[in-house]
This record gives C-alpha cells, structure tokens and sequence, in this order.
C-alpha cells in the first residue's frame, strides 16, 4: 500500500510539474546527495548527481537550493556545481547567494559564549578530535566508531551540554553520526518556511531529505510540496514518497529533468 500511495503522490506531482513554467528543487546534502563519509572532507554526491543537478539547473525551468546543516561553503567544492546553486547552511542561518555573496544575522553574546564553552568543554574531557564547529552550533561527530564507543561519546557529550544548553535557551539535536549544540529557532524547517514565502503558491516545490533535522521541512510542506524521504533503509516519516539511493534518487533526478525538457 505504501509503494502504491508513493507512485500515485509521485506521478502526480510530475503532472503538475510538466503545466508549471517554473519550479523549485530543494535538497539536503549528506546522506541525500551524497553517502555518509567518517571523513566528511570527502563525502562527494553519488555519482550522475551532479550532472543530473547542472543540467536542471541549466533548462532555466528550475531553481535548485540545498539546505543543509553544514557550513553553506563547506557544499561548494563537494558539489562541484559551476556556478554553485543557492545553499542555505548551517540549518538556514546562513544563505550563500548565486554571486556568492553570504548572509547571516548576528549571533547573540550569549549564544557566542555558549558555544564557545561548550567546544572548551569537549576539549577538557579529550573530545576535540570529534568536533565541528559551525555558524551557530558545535557538532560532536562518532560515525566510523564502535557501537558501544559511540554510546558513550553520545551520553558523555549530551551530559555535559545539557547545562550549557539550558543557560543559553540552546537545542540540543542529534543527526546521523552525531549530535550538536545549536541555536534555537534555526532548523530546515523554518528555512523552507522562509524560502516559500519568496516563492509563489502556484510553483511546484519538493524537497528531499534523509535525516531527523529534515522532517522540520517535512512538517513545513504538508500539503504544499512533494516531501522525499532519501535513505537505504525505510523509517518512519512525514514524507510522501521514499527513494533508496542512488539508483532510485538517480532516476528521480532524470524524471525531474524529462519534465523540464518536455519529454516525459
């Protein structure tokens, strides 16, 4: 039941895609577009992503954002994309521009000093070698270690924070090998929220994700857009379609571009 509400929701989504002149392709990096890495210097997307993405880009019918929770700069060389497309990082607080210009509002103080005593803290217990720092937030990464190595990193560190969380008004928020320090009021869905409210209601809008962060935007699109659950392995999800990397994410990809070319 669940193959066939995904195709009906599928095929009609593509219907109306191929009446609209225009549209909108919003995408989460890791685990998405690309496979998780334990070093994530090197998580390029799978192969025929990026080829697939420039030439959507290029029909014109389609604007392409990535929303991710890294650094928007951190997706530029990974993509390899020429010009890069909008990238909002750092969960939306921060929005790469096509010129490249990059905007993000001041933090508050006590924000800035709430992440910088939770990375001093990491670094007193003997974790700085897992840690990213980011605009807004401070990630512990555990991908690649032993199970019972990674419970104890994640109780360690979520002990530890939990006071500094509190003091600072701060998120607590585990994703996919990891858990992070964040601002508050900054998650994917409130960057879809932003995004729709620049985009007009006709325009057909779907978003793919994989992780935990990315049913925010899930929520956000209810009964707005396409929501794409991207993963090996099915989870429960507000999302109205699953697709298992990369062949089916892949053949997603060269639909969207049929559709833009007018051939389906």
């Amino acid at each position: 039941m669940l193959e066939t509400h995904a195709k009906l929701n599928l095929e009609n989504f593509l219907d109306e895609l191929a009446q609209s002149r225009k549209a909108a392709l919003l995408l989460d990096y890791d685990g998405t577009l690309a496979p998780f890495r334990v070093d994530r210097h090197r998580a390029f997307p799978y192969p025929g992503v990026p080829a697939l993405l420039q030439e959507i880009i290029n029909t014109g019918h389609t604007r392409v954002v990535l929303i991710t929770g890294r650094p928007a700069q951190d997706i530029v060389p990974l993509l390899g994309l020429e010009p890069h497309p909008e990238i909002w990082g750092a969960y939306g607080l921060q929005r790469l521009r096509l010129d490249g210009t990059c905007e993000m509002p001041p933090m508050d103080e006590n924000v800035v000093q709430a992440l910088a005593a939770a990375a001093q803290w990491l670094n007193e217990v003997g974790f700085s070698n897992l840690v990213e720092l980011k605009p807004g937030s401070v990630a512990v990464h555990w991908r690649g270690l032993e199970d019972s190595v990674a419970t104890r990193i994640r109780g360690t560190v979520r002990l530890g924070w939990l006071p500094i969380a509190d003091r600072a008004r701060m998120t607590l928020q585990e994703f996919e090998g990891g858990v992070e320090i964040k601002m508050s009021g900054t998650n994917k869905g409130d960057a879809v929220r932003e995004f729709l409210a620049e985009l007009d209601s006709a325009i057909p809008v779907a978003y793919l994700g994989d992780d935990l962060a990315d049913e925010d935007a899930f929520r956000v699109l209810q009964n707005r857009g396409l929501r794409i659950l991207v993963r090996p392995e099915w989870r429960e999800t507000g999302a109205d379609v699953w697709l298992r990397p990369p062949e089916e994410l892949v053949n997603f990809l060269f639909q969207w571009l049929a559709v833009c070319r007018g051939v389906r």
